[in-house]
């Protein structure tokens, strides 16, 4: 007998008790909250997501090098998109129509936009404030941050048990969930033969640790991202005509100007919260997970890793997100007056089935799979990341106690109720959200600062007057005071990964280090 079912009565309740909580929470202040930060940080940095959309992009194209041992920029992106681009980009997209009807959309576009400037805020915080651990690699994060900017012990911890609970066991339990009814709508697995599997391949990867989570993720997500991509490409060009309309409800159902797009929630109220708490879900921006793989990263400089994760919430949501909203809104199997039928596990691939045939919902399949495969592990290394934290510094048994944790949300997750994993989900990424936002809100004077730095060597280095950009905190004119330690001094730990790279380079090149 399946979890759904032992006890009903006693799920229903507490599904019920979550869900309304979750409504409140969002409804009454962490909407806004998002939006107000949002904003408030696009102005800051002068429309940082347009005006330098170029050089987020180049630094994904030149974060590709080595970290001599630690993580590479790169691989610290991949895990941030592993995370990101999952069941939010797909089956929390269909729920979001679902519930919030196509108007859902725009305010997930809205999220998104805002959300890339409090995004490389986040990130670019995490790499100022980050540490060493025992192996080699950088931790850091809002617990990090929050100890070492603000000097409060107390809500570090605070946020340090949200997070390990919320990425140790309820979103581990989401994508397992996933999983589970997408195997179960396609090929009518049994949930409980796919607890089984999860666990079993995901055992050898979690209890390997960050590195090999990120090594596979390094490929895995990408991948999937571009060939859901193709699929979704293939889609629009199959219904090119249709596009127009598909945009219009999107626009109408946003602000429920026609009540023939409401969703099952109903209305302009249902459209923007279901549309922002899917939208938070998805590119995680202002939430407070992605920093901790941003600071991961060996980096010369913190705006760099920002620059990259703020492109992450522009790929996860403007580019996956809008994909999977337009494959449902042009397949003509959606229809908001059916939306109470709706099964948001395989609204996607039935979309494109409808379009492209039934062969495609085998390829779907795959496609949530290894989406909802890699979020898990990248989900793992942000828990561990905050393990470490509360533990005061890496401890086999914590460790050990975490990726069981883990097994065993991806166990209760592929047989429990879709809607009480959610709803679980989104309480507590309400509580982590709004800690992170208000920590932000505060520090965020240091990571302006690291940008106005970084902006200078920029245009120093555009007119051959250096020959790199490099962050070296002692004595830095842009930053409001000095940094705890000296993480980001000439010759401190963050520089040593590049310098070991620069020496390398030189050598190869027939010099020494040091010298022309």
């Amino acid at each position: 007998m399946l979890l759904t079912s032992v006890p009903t009565g006693i799920l229903e309740d507490a599904t019920a008790i979550l869900e309304t909580g979750a409504d409140h929470l969002y409804s009454r202040g962490l909407a806004w909250l998002l939006i107000a930060i949002g904003i408030y940080f696009t102005i800051a940095t002068r429309g940082l997501q347009i005006r330098l959309f170029g050089q987020m992009v180049k630094a994904i194209t030149a974060s590709r090098a080595g970290a001599e041992g630690g993580i590479s920029s790169f691989q610290a992106f991949a895990v941030g998109l592993a995370s990101r681009v999952g069941t939010g980009n797909i089956i929390g997209v269909a729920l979001a129509i679902k519930l919030g009807g196509p108007g859902a959309v725009f305010w997930m576009w809205v999220v998104a936009t805002i959300g890339m400037a409090t995004g490389f805020i986040e990130s670019t915080l995490a790499q100022m404030f980050k540490v060493t651990s025992h192996d080699g690699t950088f931790r850091g994060g809002p617990a990090y941050y929050i100890q070492r900017g603000l000097g409060s012990r107390a809500w570090a911890v605070v946020f340090a048990v949200i997070i390990t609970f919320v990425f140790g066991f309820a979103y581990e339990a989401i994508q397992a969930n996933a999983i589970a009814g997408t195997l179960k709508g396609t090929f009518n697995i049994s949930e409980w033969h796919t607890a089984v599997a999860l666990v079993l391949i995901t055992l050898p990867v979690v209890f390997r640790g960050i590195r090999r989570v990120a090594r596979v993720t390094e490929w895995m997500a990408p991948l999937m991202a571009l060939v859901y991509v193709i699929l979704a490409i293939t889609v629009l060009l199959l219904n090119l005509s249709a596009i127009p309309e598909a945009f219009t409800m999107i626009i109408k159902g946003a602000f429920g100007l026609d009540q023939a797009l409401y969703g099952t929630a109903g209305g302009f109220f249902a459209a923007a919260i279901n549309g922002i708490k899917r939208g938070l879900f998805s590119n995680e921006a202002g939430e407070g997970s992605v920093p901790n793989a941003a600071a991961t990263a060996t980096v010369a400089h913190p705006v760099q890793q920002g620059f990259i994760q703020s492109f992450g919430v522009f790929v996860d949501t403007i580019v996956v997100c809008t994909s999977t909203a337009l494959i449902i809104l042009l397949s003509g199997f959606y229809s908001p007056q059916q939306a109470e039928r709706i099964d948001p596990n395989v609204l996607t691939s039935q979309s494109i089935s409808e379009v492209m045939g039934g062969w495609t919902q085998t390829l779907m399949a795959i496609i949530i799979l290894v989406f909802a495969y890699s979020s898990l592990l990248g989900n793992y290394t942000y828990a561990e990341v905050n393990v470490d934290f509360l533990c005061g510094g890496a401890k086999r048994w914590a460790h050990i106690m975490l990726r069981s944790v883990i097994l065993i949300a991806a166990f209760i997750g592929a047989v429990a109720s879709l809607d009480f994993v959610w709803n679980l989900a989104d309480i507590g990424m309400g509580f982590m959200a709004i800690i992170n936002i208000v920590a932000i809100a505060l520090l965020g004077k240091w990571a302006l600062g690291a940008l106005r730095d970084w902006e200078v060597q920029d245009a120093a280095l555009r007119a051959g007057e250096i020959s790199e950009i490099r962050f070296i905190a002692t004595d830095n004119p842009h930053l409001p005071g000095a940094l705890p330690d000296d993480m980001w001094a000439a010759d401190g730990a963050a520089h040593a990964g590049s310098a070991a790279r620069r020496a390398a380079l030189e050598e190869t090149a027939g010099g020494s280090p040091g010298n022309p």
